[in-house]
């Protein structure tokens, strides 16, 4: 089982990604879950959300402790442990501009704000996700976002266009 750990502040669809991932997942043929963490639930507050990936049926049914990756939303958050219980093995994908030591990074900020005129690089650091671990496809995670946009297509494309920048344009 892979667990994946995202983190985030309020309104900026932390929770979308763990959902579209675990969609994209499905499409590929695999079990999936995904659920947010809520702490103070306000607009800016840190907060986690999870997703759960594996070829067999999933018992589990808790937070996140020790990922096997960690996704990061929002790089002020860096200051926060956000990787405190990551596998020894595992990878950090940060959506950040500037290098980060020991984490694979994409400017999704700037691909967001071109891609869809705003700064939510939810769906597009999906990409990079994709890019790193290899876990889901790209074209699931394509079918993945129209499906969650669906009532809004021209939302969707804007997030496929993202999403497939930033899985070119990852770095480690």
């Amino acid at each position: 089982m892979i667990e994946v750990r995202f983190h985030g502040r309020g309104g900026q669809g932390v929770v979308t990604a763990a959902e579209v991932l675990a969609i994209a997942a499905f499409y590929d043929g695999k079990q999936s879950q995904a659920f947010p963490f809520f702490g103070v639930e306000r607009t800016g507050a840190p907060l986690e959300a999870y997703c759960r990936i594996s070829d067999t049926p999933i018992k589990l049914h808790q937070n996140v402790y020790e990922p096997d990756y960690v996704v990061v939303l929002d790089d002020t958050l860096l200051g926060m442990d956000v990787f405190k219980g990551l596998k020894g093995n595992g990878k950090k994908i940060v959506a950040s501009a500037k290098p980060v030591k020991g984490a694979y990074t994409v400017d999704a900020l700037a691909i967001a704000e071109r891609e869809l005129g705003k700064p939510l690089v939810n769906v597009p650091v999906l990409g990079a996700f994709a890019k790193v671990t290899g876990i889901v496809t790209l074209a699931s995670l394509e079918k993945a976002v129209r499906k969650q946009f669906e009532r809004k297509p021209d939302a969707a494309e804007k997030n496929v266009r993202a999403l497939k920048a930033c899985f070119e344009t990852v770095k480690s």
